[in-house]
């Protein structure tokens, strides 16, 4: 090649090297999409989960959310107060007062004190029972069936099946509701953390058909009801319910309870 083509190439990869650069520089300001300081600001305070506990697509959707005033600063679950205070003088409002909260398992049902109608071999997989006999192997059909959907479903690893039975740790639990969202029974509630008392059944059955499936199931006696002091528990469908707001930890309930399901937490 002659160096009259060398130079002739060169020239012309040069003038499109500048076309291109010139197009992509006025498209770039064209099509500029705005950023929001304060959105990516809380953006970067927030922890980065993207566990959704906040009811947003990710910690992205919660940022935006916030920034237009939307969402409440401390709407984090994983991130609590500290975080809510970080957004609150990012946006230039008070934090608010954010009640920590913990995910509870209503139930005892182990391997010991529950019973079963028969022995299951198929998927370990609590939202799979939909498809078999009696919902589960458990006699109770709201007992925890233990297979573990809460376990996987958990960003945290704050909740794992002990001898049949999901349990959370509370200290690891950042009360994303995860499991809550996935448990096919419905059994897993977000409760204040500082709740001194709650009823670990789900049970709804009449007392005698409940204590032939379990023997620490509620059986609506309605003691603890007549024991409260502080008309803090009611029994409805033959299930006890603790009012969180009203209960004065007196613990009453839990001492008087036959079956031993209110449990200090």
């Amino acid at each position: 090649m002659s160096i009259t083509g060398v130079l002739t190439a060169t020239a012309v990869v040069g003038v499109v090297g500048i076309f291109v650069g010139l197009f992509l520089g006025v498209a770039g300001i064209k099509f500029r999409v705005e950023v929001d300081e304060k959105e990516e600001a809380v953006l970067a305070a927030l922890p980065g989960n993207n566990c959704g506990g906040c009811g947003y697509a990710g910690c992205s959707g919660l940022a935006a959310a916030i920034a237009k005033g939307e969402a409440a600063v401390n709407a984090c679950p994983v991130g609590g107060a500290p975080v809510g205070e970080k957004i609150a003088a990012i946006m230039g409002v008070e934090a608010g007062a954010s009640e920590r909260k913990t995910a509870f398992v209503a139930c005892m049902g182990d391997c010991e004190k529950s019973r079963q109608d028969y022995e299951y071999y198929g998927a370990q997989d609590c939202q799979m029972m939909g498809f078999v006999p009696g919902g589960g192997p458990k006699s109770c059909n709201s007992g925890c069936l233990g297979f573990g959907s809460c376990v996987k479903a958990c960003p945290f690893d704050a909740i794992h099946v002990v001898n049949g039975v999901a349990v959370v740790d509370r200290e690891k639990c950042k009360a994303c509701g995860k499991c809550v969202e996935v448990c096919p029974k419905h059994l897993i509630s977000l409760i204040p953390y500082d709740a001194k008392y709650a009823v670990a059944c789900s049970s709804k059955d009449k007392g005698p058909v409940t204590m032939k499936a379990c023997d620490v199931g509620c059986i609506g006696c309605g003691l603890c009801v007549r024991n409260c002091a502080s008309q803090a528990v009611e029994v409805k469908e033959f299930h006890a319910a603790i009012d969180q707001e009203k209960c004065a930890g007196c613990g009453t309930c839990a001492e008087k309870c036959p079956k031993k399901c209110i449990i200090k937490v």
